[in-house]
């Protein structure tokens, strides 16, 4: 199977090296999302759930099928996938909806220091407005999750833990199985932030029996301006509305309303249509692959560049831990990330610097910002050698 073909930015820089290592923020976009896309947008661009003649029937059907698909996908019912416009709002919708109604002061809500911004920022805000108290899993040495502190920070307490599933910057893959399982004995909520794995780590929500989980579409090769949230029907049917207006009411009379139910209920306004119908197209695009051979792939990919980078003394390499998924942050001594990147991308070579959204975590490795490689099915271990090149002369250039 020629996957790289498969993405159209590809037959831009024909003849040009073009090196993309820039997955963990968004990946690339598959030929099958952008046809279907434009099929939404020139054959049948009508609103949803509302009209009954052809295509916008059409419509309708294409979008619940994106939602039947993504609810296999985790093995969830269907009504329990819930679209929003990212992953960030996802957890925003649970910090609004079941955060401020169920959390008081001095209940305690624990997340990690690896978190992304978007799983801290919304927590703060629930804990001034409760007065609840939000506390973070310790990180060791190497990166991991300090899971002794972890199960020393349980207690009655706790009504919730927000975590992250690989971390966008170490690429470390947390165990999520058995700390949903001490939660639960524990009678604490778990909410899961899969953005960075749900696109090669098979994920079973049944299994793993996370209360939430969360995702974006444009890190699994769909469109940017979609996210999901998959929650258990009996806590979202218990939720109130996060946002107000059409089509998640019932009944609206002049003082009050009543609402639809799960999942419409949190739906309101006129989504992101033809991106949602293009989300199953990148559904299909993975199931086509499997998750074991599009694993063994980016492992071997990751581990060259980890062997590549470890070969100089100047790179230090920030989390050690054996259990990482394909996202490698670096810095070079002497040589600031911003400048690095610049000039690496002046060479078509593609990669992140900043803090990519973790301050904290970049804080707790004595950093403000590093660079970030990131990869996907479509990199190959070909692209090695140019990168190899381009590093050694940015590193002569800047030092």
């Amino acid at each position: 199977m020629d996957i790289r073909n498969q993405f159209p930015i590809y037959k831009e820089f024909q003849n040009k090296n073009f090196v993309y290592l820039d997955s963990a923020s968004t990946t690339l976009k598959h030929e099958s999302v952008i046809s279907k896309l434009k099929e939404y947008n020139s054959k049948y661009s009508a609103n949803i759930h509302r009209s009954v003649y052809p295509i916008a029937e059409k419509a309708t059907y294409e979008f619940e099928q994106s939602r039947i698909k993504i609810s296999n996908f985790i093995n969830s019912k269907s009504e329990e996938i819930i679209f929003t416009k990212s992953a960030t709002e996802s957890i925003n919708l649970v910090a609004y909806s079941w955060g401020l109604s169920n959390l008081k002061k001095n209940d305690i809500i624990l997340i990690s220091k690896m978190e992304h911004h978007s799983n801290m920022v919304p927590w703060q805000f629930v804990a001034k407005k409760t007065g609840c108290i939000l506390k973070y899993i310790p990180l060791l040495d190497d990166g991991s999750l300090d899971l002794e502190s972890f199960e020393s920070l349980l207690s009655s307490k706790v009504k919730l833990i927000s975590l992250i599933h690989q971390s966008n910057v170490l690429g470390i893959v947390n165990p999520i199985e058995d700390i949903i399982k001490k939660a639960h004995q524990n009678k604490t909520l778990v909410m899961i932030d899969a953005a960075q794995s749900i696109s090669h780590i098979e994920i079973d929500v049944e299994k793993i029996d996370c209360d939430f989980l969360v995702f974006s579409g444009h890190k699994m090769f769909g469109s940017t301006g979609v996210g999901v949230l998959y929650g258990k029907y009996d806590l979202l049917d218990q939720m109130d509305p996060f946002l107000y207006g059409g089509q998640m009411i019932n009944k609206v009379g002049e003082q009050n309303s009543t609402w639809n139910k799960v999942p419409l209920k949190f739906e309101a306004g006129t989504p992101n249509i033809g991106e949602v119908i293009s989300l199953g197209a990148s559904i299909d695009f993975i199931d086509s692959i499997g998750f074991s051979k599009m694993n063994q792939h980016l492992t071997s990919i990751t581990n060259a560049y980890l062997e590549l980078l470890n070969t100089f003394e100047e790179i230090n390499i920030y989390g050690q831990a054996n259990n990482r998924g394909p996202v490698i942050s670096f810095n070079i001594k002497g040589v600031h990330p911003y400048d690095f990147c610049q000039i690496m991308g002046q060479h078509n070579i593609c990669l992140r610097a900043g803090n990519h959204c973790a301050q904290p975590l970049l804080e707790r490795f004595g950093e403000n910002s590093t660079n970030r490689i990131s990869f996907q099915v479509y990199n190959t271990l070909d692209e090695l050698s140019y990168f190899d090149e381009k590093l050694k002369q940015t590193i002569a250039l800047l030092s």
